[in-house]
């Protein structure tokens, strides 16, 4: 099987947002909107200084993504990144895939001199909890907050 992970180009952002609505179906706190998701995207694409948009392809077909953010941590007092979306398409889960573009991300992470790589997930997606704690990821005591601004 033919696996590559690498930098999204324009030409993948609808295969993007396809998986971007996959996974919003699965969270109770979003809905998919592909409009707002390519809007995101491209934000993201456009700017590095931003993020990283990774892509997972299987036989040249994407079926998978990784949404990186940059910030800065005055914890950590580097930089960090928030892992925001990690999705594997339905029919290509349970292979092992979702765990290469996870250690990828991180490697990039490392190698870019990150100080801490975050996930968010959402609290009722059972399957995907599972998957994370295959990771050994820490579970923080931070709880997610947030105010809505439109």
């Amino acid at each position: 099987m033919n696996i590559q992970i690498e930098f999204a180009t324009e030409e993948d952002l609808p295969q993007l947002a396809d998986l971007l609505a996959e996974l919003f179906a699965l969270e109770s706190d979003f809905q998919p909107d592909r409009e707002k998701q390519l809007r995101g995207l491209r934000l993201i694409l456009n700017d590095p200084a931003i993020g990283r948009l990774f892509v997972l392809r299987v036989e040249g077909k994407v079926t998978g993504m990784a949404n990186a953010l940059i910030t800065i941590s005055t914890a950590e007092g580097g930089p960090v990144v928030l892992l925001e979306d990690i999705i594997v398409s339905r029919s290509h889960r349970g292979m092992g895939l979702g765990r290469r573009l996870f250690d990828h991300v991180v490697a990039w992470a490392k190698g870019l001199g990150m100080k801490r790589v975050t996930l968010l997930a959402d609290g009722d997606n059972r399957s995907a909890l599972a998957f994370y704690n295959n990771l050994e990821l820490e579970l923080s005591n931070m709880v997610v907050l947030r105010k809505p601004l439109v």
